[in-house]
């Protein structure tokens, strides 16, 4: 039989020969290197975004349909350089203006669909996944805010939007120039195409980007994301110009404003000074450029307040 002695003896024991325990080094280092807290992360988040808008360090899959949608823009591009070019060489210097072939201005009202749909399907990829996957909550517990996390992700899609619309106008415009018989001639005379398309390709780009980047942010479910903005601007394009022309009148204008393709290409129209072949005959083209271009600031800025305002509250 034990002892209240002997107990209390036995533990003291035990507690000596715990206390007597061996710590073992097995390499870990304390981190005495530079902390660079927020700006890190985000610019972490910025790129990560970047890959995988256009599926670099992915799989083959991946890759297909981004650079597929890339490729056909600069295929269009590639197409209006060409046909320019030959006229001007075949018939005369001035035969592209004169038959008022597709140039800068058109360019965006031509590819506006293939843009749109380009948006649709690569923007989801940003945002549903890190959602419905938990993902978020790893990006949340680091120095991020909600807020961070939704702003880079924003600017890296608008990123890759700006090099999708930006580098088939200057394919284009590299056609041109090298289709005319001077092509220093054509530079020094069209030289203010550049700023005008890189202009309205941003405004392009950051519609686009919002406009998709919020419909991605109600949902954890990317073909939803994807198939719901794609028929809104399918949709959208016969049915208010049917019943604009119906209409007719200022309300018909009005419900041609709500063209929502047709939106950013209004301002490439305003910044060019002339309408493209895609809304030279839509009334809302009769609208003054102030309601054009505050039209489209409501359908940018409105949308990218409501994202912010989604995300700002998210806490890991």
């Amino acid at each position: 039989m034990t002892t209240p002695g002997n107990s209390v003896e036995g533990q003291r024991g035990e507690s000596s020969r715990a206390a007597e325990g061996t710590v073992f080094d097995i390499g870990y280092q304390h981190y005495d290197g530079p902390r660079e807290g927020r700006n890190r992360a985000r610019l972490s988040v910025f790129k990560d975004g970047l890959k995988v808008s256009l599926g670099l360090g992915r799989g083959p899959k991946s890759k297909i349909l981004p650079w597929m949608f890339i490729g056909v823009l600069v295929l269009v591009a590639l197409i209006m350089a060409l046909v320019a070019g030959a006229g001007d060489r075949l018939v005369g210097d001035g035969t592209a203006e004169a038959l008022d072939l597709p140039s800068h201005s058109d360019f965006y009202g031509i590819a506006s669909i293939i843009l749109f749909v380009f948006a649709a399907i690569s923007a989801p990829e940003l945002l549903c996944p890190d959602r419905r996957d938990g993902v978020i909550n790893l990006y949340l517990a680091r120095p991020l805010t909600g807020s961070d996390y939704i702003v880079a992700r924003w600017f890296s899609f608008f990123t890759v939007m700006l090099l999708v619309v930006w580098l088939p106008q200057i394919i284009l415009l590299t056609g041109l120039a090298m289709g005319d018989p001077k092509p220093s001639d054509y530079l020094t005379e069209n030289w203010l195409d550049i700023p005008r398309f890189l202009g309205a390709g941003a405004a392009i780009a950051a519609y686009t980007t919002t406009l998709a980047m919020l419909t991605a942010g109600f949902t954890t479910r990317r073909a939803y994301a994807s198939a719901f903005l794609v028929g809104l601007f399918v949709i959208t394009t016969p049915f208010t110009t049917g019943l604009a022309a119906e209409i007719g009148g200022t309300t018909g204008q009005w419900i041609s404003m709500f063209n929502l393709s047709n939106i950013p290409v209004h301002v490439n129209d305003v910044i060019f000074r002339e309408a493209s072949e895609v809304t030279a005959h839509a009334p809302a083209a009769n609208f003054d450029n102030w309601i054009l271009v505050s039209w489209f600031f409501a359908w940018t800025l409105v949308p990218a307040g409501i994202l912010w305002s989604r995300y700002r509250r998210l806490s890991p």
